[in-house]
Formats: C-alpha cells, structure tokens, sequence
C-alpha cells in the first residue's frame, strides 16, 4: 500500500471587480513535494463571468491562465519564474495579489494519487 503524502493547493479565483472583493473559483493549484507534483486544472465560463455585469475578456482571462500553466510545467516556456524549483514555482503561483485572477489561502491536506486529488478539488470547488 502507497503512502499518504502531504500536498498543498490553492483555489484559483476570477475577481472582475477587485474592489468589490466578488468572486468565483475557475481553478485549483495542487503542489506535491515529495511526489514532484505541481499541476493546475482551470475552467473559464464565460456565461457565469457575464452575471458580474462587468466587462472582462475571457480570452485575456485564458491568456495568462496559459501562462501559469507554463510555469506549472516548468522550463523556459514558463520564462525565469518556469525556471525555478518547483516549490518555488507554486509559491510564485500560489502568491496573493490584488489582480483579476487570484487564489486564495493555502490549504494542505494528505494524499496517495495528486492527480486524483486535483481532480476531485476541481470538481468540488470549481464545477
């Protein structure tokens, strides 16, 4: 039987209006550190993005999501952050910032397979 290892995650969230503090989840970060696991798994909808009645260009939205995914993956596609180490890649991900795509605080939780995990994360907080 495969051991529990620790992982870390962060809910990815879209603030239209970053000063009204609204939002919803289109993602989750998963960090595994002894499984050498950093993944994402977004979903941008444009139908709940319009209910903020604020402007926001979706494929802008996706543009920098991609960008994140290229960090995750690491390597120069992800440019000098894809090239850190990997916990330090999900720290620059997982980071707080006052922009329009955000996460929120870290969680830990243990588990066997990460990409089961994220998988139901994904489910439970985003779709």
């Amino acid at each position: 039987m495969q051991s529990k290892e620790k992982f870390e995650y962060a809910i990815i969230r879209l603030v239209p209006r970053v000063e009204r503090e609204e939002f919803f989840n289109i993602g989750v970060l998963l960090f595994c550190k002894r499984k050498k696991f950093l993944k994402m798994k977004v979903h941008v909808d444009a139908r709940k993005i319009a209910c903020f009645n604020t402007p926001v260009d979706c494929e802008k939205v996706k543009s920098y999501l991609e960008g994140w995914q290229k960090v995750c993956e690491g390597g120069r596609s992800g440019g000098r952050i894809g090239e850190m180490e990997l916990t330090d890649r999900f720290r620059w991900l997982a980071a707080s910032r006052s922009s329009i795509i955000q996460t929120s605080m870290m969680h830990t939780g243990l588990t066997q397979d990460p990409e089961k995990t994220l998988d139901l994360l994904f489910e439970e907080t985003v779709l």
